[in-house]
C-alpha cells in the first residue's frame, strides 16, 4: 500500500515537471526574444545615426560650391569650349577632394554643362536630368535631395542639388553632387543581422541581401509604378514585390520574409523613418539561433529536472532501506560504546606509561646536552691551555735565566689565552650559539695574528710551512674578534692535521676583498674533502679523525660562528690538490677597532 501511494506520489510529480518544462520554455523564448530585440533596436540606431552622418557631410556643399566665381561665370557664357575644360578639371579636383561620386552643373534646361566625369565613357556631360526631382527641386530655388539609380551609370546613389544664383539674385542653373551607398551597405555585412532601406514608396534600394534590392515592401499599385517610371528612380530596373508577413510574439514585433533564394525566415523587427531623407530603415535579426538558444537552455533545465525527480525517487527508496538499518544500528550502538569503554580504560593505562617514558626522554635529553656542552668546551679549550701550558715552561725558564722582561711578556699572553677560554666558555654556554652581543667592526689581520699565536705550537708540531698571503688594505670586517680567532684557529689546526707526514706541509693563507665580501681562504696540501663527507663535514659530531682524537665539533662550531657573523664557512678542494676553507665575513662599515 505504502510503495502504491509512493508511485502515484511520483507520477504527479513528473506530470507536474512536464507543466513547468512548458512554462519554462515560453518564458525563456519570450527572455531570448527580448534580448534579440534590444539588440536589433541597437544595431537600428547605429546604422541610423551613421547614415544621418554620411549625409549630413555632404549636405552644405553644393550650396557652398555654387557661389564659385567660376561656376557662375560659366553658366553666363555655356558655349564657351576653354571654360568648360576648365570646370571640368576644377571639378574633378573638387570631387576627389571631398571623396564623392560626382560632381557636376546643369543649365536651366535640364543640360549637363560640366562633369567631374568628364573622361569617362559614362560621362554626364551632355545628359538632360530635368526629369529628376532633385534637379526641379533646385531649379525652382530650393534645396534638391533625391535617391535614385543612375539612368546613365547605373551606380545607386543619393543627390544634393542646390540652386546657382548670378549677382541680382536670379537662378541660372543647379550644382548637383552624388554619393555613392556602396560602401555603406558593405559595411552592414554581418552574420546575424539583415538591414534594409526603403524609399517613400516602400521599394528596397539598400540591403544587406542583394535579392531584395528593387523589391516592394508595399504592394506595387499602378500610382505607384507610374510615379516611380515619372521619375526614372529606378531606371529600367526589374520591380517586384516581398511576400512579408508582421506578427508580435510577447510584445516583440516579428516579420517573416524570404531571403534572397526563396527560403522564409522569421525575424525580429527594429525599423525607424529618416524623415529628412525620406527613407525607412530596417534591421531584421534572424530568430532560428535565438529561439534554438532558448530550446537549448530550456533541454539543460528539463535534464536537471529529469534528474532531480531520478534522485528524489531514489532518495524516497533510501529512506525506507534507512529506517530497516536504524534498528541494526541501535543495537551495534550499544555493543560499540561497550567496547569503547573497555577500549578507553586500556588507553588510561597506555597514556600513565607514555607520561613515565616522556619524563625519563626528557632527562635523557638533557643529560646528553650536558654531555655535548661538556665535549665541547673541552675541545674548544684545549688548544689554548697546550699553549699557555708552553708559554709558562717557557716563563719559568726566562725567570731562572733572569730574564725577566720576557717572562712577563709571556705571562702576558698566558693572561691572554685564560680571557680567550673565559671567552670561549661563555659563548658555548649559550647551547643557541647566538650570543646577545651585538657584532663589532674587527681587524681581521690583528685576529689573524692571534691565532696564528695560538695556533703556532700545533703548526709547529706538524711541521707546517705557512704561506700568507694578505694585502696592506685588507679592510676591517663584521664580527666578534674572539669567536672569529676561534674559528680561525679551528680551521688551522685541521689543516695542519691534514698534511702532518706529508712531503708538501705549505698551508697558504688569502685575504681577499670583493665589494661587501672579505674572505679568508686557507688551503692545505693534503689529500682534500671526499665528496661523500663534503655535505656532512660541518654537522655535530662527524669526524675523521681516528677515535680520542677529536668529537667532531670544532667545524660545525666554527660554522654556526660564522653564520652568526652574517658570513659563511665554505669548503672545497683546490684543483691542483688539498682542500680550501673560505671564510667570508661582511666588510665593516667603520674601520675602527673592536674591543672585546
Amino acid at each position: 500500500m505504502k510503495e502504491a501511494r509512493l508511485k502515484t506520489v511520483f507520477w504527479l510529480l513528473a506530470a507536474g515537471a512536464v507543466l513547468l518544462v512548458l512554462g519554462v520554455e515560453r518564458m525563456a523564448s519570450r527572455t531570448a526574444l527580448g534580448d534579440g530585440q534590444v539588440r536589433a533596436e541597437t544595431t537600428l540606431r547605429q546604422t541610423v545615426n551613421a547614415l544621418d552622418s554620411h549625409l549630413r557631410r555632404f549636405e552644405a556643399l553644393p550650396a557652398l560650391l555654387a557661389q564659385d566665381d567660376d561656376v557662375r561665370a560659366l553658366l553666363a557664357s555655356p558655349n564657351d569650349p576653354p571654360r568648360i575644360q576648365a570646370m571640368n578639371r576644377w571639378l574633378a579636383e573638387t570631387n576627389a577632394l571631398i571623396e564623392a561620386s560626382d560632381l557636376y552643373m546643369i543649365d536651366l534646361a535640364g543640360d549637363t554643362l560640366a562633369a567631374s566625369n568628364h573622361a569617362r565613357a559614362d560621362s554626364f556631360i551632355g545628359q538632360n536630368f530635368s526629369y529628376r526631382p532633385y534637379f526641379t527641386a533646385a531649379r525652382d530655388g530650393g534645396s534638391g535631395r533625391y535617391f535614385a539609380l543612375g539612368t546613365t551609370s547605373g551606380v545607386r546613389g543619393y543627390y544634393f542639388a542646390s540652386p546657382v544664383r548670378d549677382g541680382s539674385g536670379r537662378v541660372q542653373g543647379v550644382l548637383a553632387l552624388k554619393i555613392g551607398v556602396d560602401e555603406i551597405e558593405a559595411g552592414w555585412r554581418a552574420r546575424d543581422y539583415r538591414i534594409l532601406v526603403t524609399d517613400p514608396e516602400g521599394v528596397v534600394f539598400m540591403s544587406t541581401d542583394p535579392g531584395w534590392l528593387y523589391r516592394g515592401f508595399l504592394p506595387l499599385t499602378p500610382d505607384r509604378v507610374e510615379r516611380l517610371a515619372a521619375t526614372r528612380r529606378y531606371a529600367d530596373a526589374d520591380l517586384g514585390a516581398l511576400q512579408v508577413a508582421e506578427t508580435t510574439s510577447g510584445g516583440v514585433a516579428l516579420m517573416r520574409l524570404a531571403d534572397g533564394a526563396g527560403l522564409p525566415h522569421e525575424y525580429i523587427l527594429a525599423a525607424t523613418p529618416m524623415p529628412r531623407a525620406g527613407w525607412t530603415v530596417r534591421v531584421l535579426l534572424d530568430t532560428a539561433p535565438i529561439r534554438a538558444q532558448a530550446r537549448l537552455a530550456v533541454l539543460a533545465f528539463a535534464l536537471l529536472l529529469l534528474v532531480g525527480l531520478l534522485l528524489a525517487w531514489t532518495l524516497v527508496q533510501r529512506r525506507a532501506r534507512l529506517a530497516e538499518r536504524l534498528a541494526i544500528q541501535a543495537a551495534a550502538q550499544a555493543d560499540l560504546e561497550r567496547q569503547v569503554a573497555e577500549r578507553t580504560a586500556d588507553l588510561t593505562r597506555a597514556n600513565d606509561d607514555l607520561h613515565r617514558m616522556q619524563a625519563d626522554l626528557v632527562q635523557a635529553g638533557k643529560l646528553a646536552a650536558l654531555g655535548r656542552m661538556s665535549a665541547a668546551l673541552s675541545h674548544e679549550i684545549n688548544q689554548p691551555l697546550a699553549a699557555a701550558r708552553n708559554y709558562a715552561d717557557s716563563a719559568g725558564l726566562l725567570i731562572e735565566r733572569g730574564d725577566l722582561p720576557r717572562a712577563r711578556e709571556n705571562i702576558g699572553l698566558i693572561l691572554g689565552l685564560i680571557d680567550r677560554m673565559a671567552a670561549i666558555a661563555r659563548h658555548l654556554r649559550n647551547v643557541a650559539r647566538k650570543p646577545n652581543e651585538p657584532l663589532k667592526t674587527v681587524d681581521l689581520a690583528a685576529v689573524l695574528q692571534d691565532a696564528l699565536a695560538i695556533a703556532r705550537t700545533r703548526l709547529t708540531a706538524a711541521g707546517a710551512e705557512l704561506v700568507l698571503d694578505l694585502p696592506a688594505d685588507l679592510p676591517f670586517v663584521q664580527g666578534g674578534p674572539v669567536r672569529l680567532q676561534q674559528v680561525i684557529v679551528n680551521v688551522l689546526s685541521n689543516a695542519a692535521d691534514a698534511v702532518e707526514g706529508l712531503a708538501d706541509r705549505r698551508i697558504q693563507v688569502t685575504g681577499r676583498a670583493d665589494g661587501d665580501e672579505v674572505t679568508l681562504a686557507i688551503r692545505d696540501h693534503g689529500p682534500g674533502v671526499a665528496p661523500a663527507i663534503a655535505d656532512r663535514i660541518f654537522d655535530p659530531f662527524f669526524t675523521t679523525k681516528q677515535v680520542g682524537s677529536g668529537l667532531g665539533l670544532g667545524l660545525s662550531i666554527s660554522y654556526n660562528i660564522m653564520k652568526d657573523f652574517e658570513g659563511d664557512l665554505r669548503v672545497a678542494n683546490h684543483p691542483e690538490g688539498g682542500a680550501v676553507f673560505t671564510l667570508v665575513l661582511r666588510r665593516a662599515s667603520h674601520r675602527a677597532l673592536a674591543a672585546e
